[in-house]
Parts: C-alpha cells; structure tokens; sequence
C-alpha cells in the first residue's frame, strides 16, 4: 500500500510563500522514518531541518512541492468569497498534491477547524479514489506528515533566505518577529508601500500600513 502525509509552511507568516509538501513511502517502510529521528519540523533547527529534507527526499517513492505566493493567498483573503477562503486554497493546493503523488492513502495536517470539511473539500478536487485522514496537529502524530512538515518547512526556509540575500534581515517571516516588523516599518518609510513578498491582507501589515497613513497625516 502506498502511504502519503501531507504538510504545510508558513501559513501564519506575512512574509513570503505558503508552502505544502507532500511525501509518498510504501507502508512497510514507514518506520524506517521513525528510525531516521523524523518529528515536528518546528522541534528541529534549521540545519537539521535541511539534512533530514534531503534524506527524506532520497528515501522516498516521490515527493511534491507547492508553493502559494503573497499575491494568490491576498486573491483569497480579501475576495471576501466564502468559497475561495484561504483553507480552500490549502485545500486545492493539498489535492494537487496528492493528484501529483496518488497513494492509496493520505494523511494531511489539517487547516480547517473542521478537519473533517477539510477533507472533503479535498475530495472534491480529486479524480480519483483516496482514502484521506485529514487530523489536526497530524505532523505530531504520523511520521509520514512530519516527513512532508520538514520538506515543507526546509523549502519555506530557503525562500526565505533567498529574500534575506536580496532585500536585507528580513526575520522570519512571522509577525511575531519583531525583525520582521522593523523590516515592513522600514519598507512604509522608504516606499508607502510593501514588495510583492509580503501577505498585505494580513492584519498585522494593514496595521502597520494605517498606523504609517496616521503619522503622515498627522504631520501634514
């Protein structure tokens, strides 16, 4: 039988892509995994992170990435459309992944707060039968979608270093890194305005945006 966990980076960031990862093993492989020492991506530091995504990805069947950018996760986000919400774009993003990979079985991290919805609004972009185990926090319980967490966090990481080359500390991506902050202040204060790389839907970058609009405003 042929096994697939699924994963996602990034979601909460205001800094550069969304991206989902899916890895596919046959069953009577999967402890290997186990016995390479695959966890929760977050538990585990950049470097080791980048090892273990090259040796998961040598080790399995196949492997898929999907990378949403700024602009197609702002589409949604502020399309105020009830059907093209950000969990359904992860969900369509999820599907293509497991069109890419096809198991017999799926087992995806899932985003919605119903995770049995999530499941089938991934169902529904699918043409083909698969069994789908759709749980939330499943990169803790099932090492085939801690697998898929790490490529998918190790992929996001160098996204996010290539931006840290071109534009300068960019922090990592999350507002809850006051580098990251300081980093979008800044790009008000030279431009007005962010570069395409940052989620200007997010609420902490409209807030940064009118706080800078008040100050202008308030200086005349």
């Amino acid at each position: 039988m042929l096994v697939a966990g699924v994963d996602d980076a990034g979601r909460g960031a205001v800094i550069g892509p969304l991206v989902i990862a899916g890895v596919l093993f046959e069953e009577k492989r999967l402890q290997e995994l186990v016995r390479l020492g695959v966890r929760d991506s977050k538990l585990l530091s950049p470097s080791r992170r980048a090892r273990l995504a090259e040796e998961i990805k040598r080790m399995a069947l196949k492997y898929c990435v999907v990378k949403l950018s700024p602009r197609e996760i702002d589409g949604v986000v502020m399309s105020n459309r009830k059907l093209h919400k950000l969990n359904r774009l992860e969900a369509r993003a999820m599907a293509r992944v497991i069109g890419e990979l096809k198991p017999d079985v799926a087992y995806v991290d899932a985003s919605d707060v119903l995770a049995e919805r999530f499941k089938q609004h991934i169902l529904e972009c699918l043409s083909f039968p698969v069994h789908i185990v759709s749980e939330h926090k499943a990169d803790k319980t099932y090492p085939i979608v801690s697998a898929a967490s790490i490529i998918a966090k190790a992929e996001r990481d160098k996204e996010i270093e290539k931006l840290k080359e071109k534009h300068g500390d960019v922090g990592c991506g999350y507002p809850t890194d006051p580098k990251t902050i300081q980093f979008l202040k800044e790009c008000l204060e030279k431009t007005g305005e962010y570069p395409d790389f940052v989620r200007k839907s997010w609420k902490p970058a409209k807030k940064l945006k009118e706080e800078a609009r008040a100050r202008q405003l308030k200086l005349g």
